[in-house]
C-alpha cells in the first residue's frame, strides 16, 4: 500500500492507483447512519408479469431438457447402467464446482444464477447437443461420410453454442450479474461441468458399463467403468470447462466494456475460440485413429491442450487477485468523501486481510459481527465493481444512470449500517474521528488532535465518520435525500 509517488496531498490519493483515462467522477457525500442499525437486506426486485414469464418459461425449458435427457438415458442404458453412471458422473462435480466457487470468493454470485447456469448445461445443452448431434451422424451416413465428422465438425459448434447461451441470457438480461472476466469464467465453467455430467454418464453408464456386461459380464463392466473414468475425468476432466473457458472471457470483456463494438465482438471471438479448441481436442483421436499412430494424439494433448489449461488456469488466480485489488484502486474515492477510513480499504485488498478482519470482528462483535462483517466485504466489493463501472462510462442511457446511482446509494447505506457493529467496540482500539483527510483522536489526558494517517494503515481501524461536507455534483445526478451526519459523541462507544 506505499506507493512510489504521491498524486495529490491527502492519503486518500495515496491508497490510489488512478487508471488512464477521463477525470474521476466525484463520489457523493456520506448519508447519516444511526449507530446501532441492524443489518441491512438489499431490497428485493418486484416479481413484476414480465419478470414472471420469463422465470417461468426458463423453468420449464429446463425442466423439460431435463425430462427428456433422463427419459432418453434411461432407454438406452438401462436402468442398472443408469444409476452406475449417474454415481460415477456425478463424483468429480463437487471438486469441479468447488474449483470455481473458489474463483468466486471476493464478490460472490447469487445462487439462483450459478444455479441456472449449471442446469442449463447438464439438461438444455445437453438435450439440444444430442438431438443436433445425432441429426448430423445420420446425414454423414447416408452422404457415405465418416460418421467422425460428427465430433469433429457439427459436435464443438452446437455444445459450445448452446453451453454458452445460459450464461449469454445472464449477460443480456442481468449485466449487473456480470462484474467481468472472472464472473464470465464462473458462469460458464459452471455450464460446462452440469453438460460433461450428463456426457459421463452415457460414457460411464453405456460405453463402459453396460457394454462390458454385455461382453463378459459384471466384473469387466466395473473395470471399463475404472478405466473411462480414469481418463474422461482423472485425465481430462478439465475440458469442457477450458473450452467454454474462452467464451467467458468473451462475455467477461463485453460486460466490462462501455465500446459498443467490443460488446458485441467479443462474446463472438470468445465462442469461435471455444468452438476451434473443442474441436481440435476431437480432431486428435481422430487423426490418431485414421493415422494408426496414436502418439499424435498424445503430442497434440500435451503440446498443445495442457499449456492453455495451465494459462487459462494462471489467468484465473490472476483475475481473482486483480479483483481483489480492485476495491484499492477504487474505493478510495470514498475515503475522500468520508465514507471509508483508509483501513477498512486495506482490509479489503486480499482474502487473508478479509479473513483477518472478520477474525477482528468475532473477537469484538461475536458472530453477528462476523456475518456484519461478511456483509460490510460483499458490498464494498460490490461498490467497488460498480465505481470501476462509472469509471469506465458502462451505462449510457439515463435510465440506466439513474438505476446505478440508485444502487449506489443502496450498497453506500449497507456499508454504513454495517460498520455501526463495529464502530467503539474494540477497547485497544483508539477513539476518534475520520474526516476524509487525517484522524482526530482523543488521548488518555483528554487531549485532541489531528494525526495523519500512516502509509501503511493498520488492520482494521473503524473509526467514527466526521459531519460530510455540503454536497456536490454527482456523475450520474445528485445523490439527494441524505443530509449531514449528526456529530458523533466522544466515548468507548463512539
Amino acid at each position: 500500500m506505499r506507493p512510489d509517488q504521491w498524486v495529490a496531498g491527502d492519503y486518500a490519493d495515496r491508497m490510489a492507483v488512478t487508471p488512464p483515462g477521463g477525470a474521476l467522477p466525484p463520489p457523493p457525500t456520506a448519508p447519516a447512519v444511526p449507530p446501532g442499525s441492524p443489518a441491512p437486506r438489499m431490497p428485493l426486485r418486484r416479481l413484476g408479469r414480465r419478470r414472471f414469464l420469463a422465470l417461468a418459461g426458463v423453468v420449464l425449458l429446463i425442466a423439460a431438457g431435463a425430462v427428456f435427457m433422463v427419459f432418453t438415458l434411461g432407454e438406452s442404458l438401462g436402468a442398472e447402467a443408469l444409476l452406475v453412471g449417474v454415481i460415477a458422473a456425478i463424483l468429480p462435480v463437487p471438486v469441479l464446482v468447488s474449483c470455481f466457487l473458489w474463483l468466486d470468493r471476493y464478490e460472490p454470485e447469487p445462487l439462483k444464477y450459478l444455479i441456472f447456469c449449471f442446469a442449463w448445461g447438464a439438461f438444455v445443452s445437453t438435450a439440444i447437443s444430442l438431438l443436433v448431434n445425432e441429426t448430423g451422424a445420420r446425414l454423414f451416413k447416408d452422404w457415405g461420410l465418416p460418421a467422425a465428422l460428427t465430433a469433429v465438425l457439427v459436435a464443438p459448434f452446437i455444445e459450445e453454442l448452446t453451453k454458452a447461451a445460459g450464461p449469454l441470457l445472464l449477460l443480456i438480461f442481468r449485466r449487473r450479474e456480470f462484474s467481468g472476466i472472472t464472473d464470465g469464467l464462473v458462469y460458464c465453467g459452471l455450464s460446462a461441468v452440469g453438460f460433461a455430467m450428463v456426457e459421463n454418464i452415457l460414457y460411464l453408464g453405456g460405453y463402459g458399463y453396460r457394454t462390458g456386461v454385455e461382453e463378459y459380464g459384471p466384473a469387466t463392466g466395473a473395470r471399463q467403468v475404472i478405466a473411462i473414468f480414469i481418463v474422461r475425468i482423472l485425465l481430462f476432466g478439465f475440458a469442457h470447462p477450458l473450452f467454454t473457458s474462452m467464451t467467458g472471457v468473451g462475455l467477461g470483456v463485453a460486460a466490462r466494456a462501455a465500446d459498443r463494438r467490443v460488446r458485441f465482438l467479443a462474446p463472438i471471438a470468445g465462442l469461435l475460440l471455444a468452438m476451434m479448441l473443442h474441436g481440435t481436442w476431437n480432431l486428435l483421436p481422430s487423426l490418431a485413429a485414421a493415422t494408426g499412430q496414436p502418439l499424435i494424439a498424445l503430442y497434440g494433448y500435451i503440446g498443445v491442450m495442457v499449456p492453455i489449461f495451465f494459462g487459462m488456469v494462471g489467468l484465473a488466480v490472476w483475475l481473482r487477485a486483480w479483483e481483489g485489488r480492485l476495491t484499492e484502486r477504487t474505493l478510495p474515492d470514498y475515503v475522500r468523501a468520508g465514507w471509508l477510513t483508509p483501513p477498512e480499504v486495506a482490509a479489503l485488498g486480499s482474502l487473508g486481510r478479509r479473513h483477518a478482519a472478520r477474525t477482528w470482528a468475532r473477537r469484538v462483535a461475536g458472530d453477528g459481527g462476523v456475518r456484519a462483517m461478511r456483509g460490510y466485504q460483499f458490498a464494498a466489493t460490490r461498490l467497488a465493481l460498480l465505481r470501476d463501472g462509472m469509471r469506465r462510462g458502462l451505462d449510457r442511457k439515463p435510465a440506466e444512470r439513474d438505476r446505478t446511482a440508485r444502487e449506489e446509494r443502496e450498497l453506500l447505506d449497507a456499508i454504513g449500517a454495517y460498520r455501526a457493529f463495529f464502530v467503539g467496540r474494540d477497547p485497544q482500539a483508539p477513539v476518534g474521528v475520520w474526516d476524509g483527510q487525517r484522524y482526530h483522536l482523543r488521548f488518555p489526558d483528554g487531549s485532541q488532535r489531528a494525526v495523519e494517517a500512516p502509509d501503511e494503515p493498520v488492520v482494521p481501524i473503524p473509526v467514527v465518520l466526521a459531519p460530510p461536507p455540503p454536497p456536490f455534483p454527482h456523475p450520474y445526478g445528485p445523490p439527494g435525500g441524505y443530509g449531514h451526519r449528526p456529530a458523533a459523541p466522544w466515548g468507548p462507544h463512539a
